[in-house]
């Protein structure tokens, strides 16, 4: 068997080196051009073959092509390269599922997808299974925990699925033990072994999750050159031993799946498996009384009862996710009290959806590189007394899959009675279509020293990969 890896620019080096320290003969191919030398090095070390398609005319027998679900090529424009060999199709994802079969068998594992609230869901879940020393990739890094503190395993990483795989080697190899990477500081300590695993990905799951999240379709944008979506890419969740997922969702486009172990959650749908009876909303800390019917777990039980619990959800999408997240923990048989503890711990992210105080000002942050018109919405509505509050949008383009609608966001901006700025390059198409409505601040950072100075509140939405907004 031969294995072909397509695209080394999104995680196919790792995947391709793998299989290779794994005795399989394998080629890569790579198709964007932007192979670095190390890692061309890197390969030839391992015997990989890099190639083009064209080369496969060259080989007989059987192939097995892995590429991103995104890529731009389709599985018959490959077989036409050479219609003589036996060919099998894996996504990154199935290939690190199945490089990683056999890894993690005593230790809880949760996948995340979705289009939104991914990385919220992971690092509320963090908190509930803080005590577990929970080893996690999200968009913030890949981390690792130990008796509550965090260790910056690589800060910089994609959500790819070859990256769960380089998150894996890397709590390995600080774990055995030639050192321990802190702070970016190398030191002669030994983690605990993590009990549990955390991965967010992207455009679906590997399977290797005892349980798989998928928080929402909020938007089922087009990949792959429009042959797929985003639901169609994230079905692979149910790869996983237990899924759990929005109802609405669910019910839109996988209610035809198979699948022994699915269980579902809605705000308002009381046929879902947990729903919320009663939101209290505060920007500080939302109550939300949950019930929840026959929920299936991954130990073969079913559940049912209810719980209130108190945590940092200013917004009904914040509730959302803190509804999947409840449910993932029951579906684990993580118990009540450890989820009520671990969720009146969360305070939100950081850089990403976080309440802060400034001086006199009151700053909600609403910062996300997915964020479109229907989220920003959400994030507007949150807020009771929007006369006291300058929003303040925007933000890069570039950062995601989809890119935001500027016509339906300055539509629905243009009926809002507030004072407003725009920034970013976000900002700047916006003001084209909203004249005479909105200030505009090219540097983001000026809109807090602008509401500062006005001493107003300031609700700041921006469009953003959070690393570049830290690093300001």
């Amino acid at each position: 068997m031969h294995y072909l890896v397509i695209d080394l620019t999104h995680g196919g080096v790792k995947i391709a080196v793998s299989l290779a320290k794994k005795g399989k003969i394998v080629h890569a191919y790579d198709i964007y051009g932007t192979l670095k030398p190390l890692d061309r090095e890197m390969m030839e070390v391992y015997g990989i073959d890099i190639m083009d398609l064209d080369s496969l005319k060259s080989l007989k027998g059987d192939i097995c092509v892995i590429s991103p679900i995104h890529s731009p090529l389709s599985e018959d424009e490959i077989e036409r390269c050479n219609p003589d060999l036996n060919y099998t199709f894996l996504t990154h994802h199935q290939a690190v599922g199945k490089i990683l079969e056999s890894w993690g068998d005593d230790i809880l594992k949760i996948e995340v997808t979705g289009v939104k609230g991914k990385t919220s869901s992971v690092f509320m879940l963090k908190e509930i299974l803080i005590d577990e020393n929970p080893l996690i990739l999200s968009s913030l890094g890949a981390l690792l925990y130990e008796d509550e503190k965090e260790f910056v395993l690589k800060r910089n990483i994609s959500i790819t699925p070859a990256n769960i795989k380089e998150t894996v080697d890397l709590a390995y190899k600080i774990a055995n033990p030639i050192c321990l990477i802190a702070d970016g500081r190398a030191k002669s300590e030994n983690l605990k072994k993590y009990n549990s695993a955390i991965f967010e990905s992207s455009l679906g799951c590997c399977g290797i999750g005892d349980i798989g999240l998928l928080t929402n379709i909020a938007e089922d944008y087009p990949i792959a050159k429009n042959r797929l979506t985003a639901s169609e890419a994230k079905s692979q969740v149910f790869m996983c031993d237990a899924v759990v997922c929005e109802k609405e969702s669910y019910d839109m486009y996988y209610s035809e799946i198979a699948h022994d172990c699915v269980n579902t959650f809605s705000l308002s749908d009381k046929t879902a498996n947990l729903y919320a009876e009663n939101v209290a909303y505060t920007l500080d800390k939302t109550t939300i009384l949950i019930r929840y019917n026959d929920v299936k777990t991954i130990d073969g039980n079913t559940l049912s009862g209810e719980m209130s619990v108190k945590t940092f959800a200013p917004g009904s999408h914040h509730v959302s996710n803190v509804l999947g997240v409840v449910l993932t923990c029951l579906s684990g048989e993580i118990s009540k009290e450890k989820i009520i503890k671990g969720l009146e711990k969360y305070r939100g992210i950081p850089g990403r959806t976080n309440k802060r105080i400034i001086e006199n000002s009151i700053v909600i942050e609403e910062i996300n590189p997915g964020i479109n018109t229907e989220a920003i919405k959400k994030s507007i509505e949150m807020i009771d007394d929007l006369d006291s509050y300058l929003v303040a949008i925007g933000g890069d383009y570039g950062i995601t899959c989809e890119e935001i609608d500027e016509d339906l966001l300055s539509d629905y901006l243009n009926t809002l009675e507030c004072d407003m700025i725009l920034t970013g390059d976000v900002g700047k198409a916006l003001l084209e279509r909203m004249p005479g409505k909105a200030e505009y601040i090219r540097d983001y950072v000026d809109c807090y020293d602008y509401a500062i100075n006005e001493n107003r509140n300031l609700l700041f939405i921006y469009r953003s990969d959070y690393r570049k907004i830290s690093q300001r």
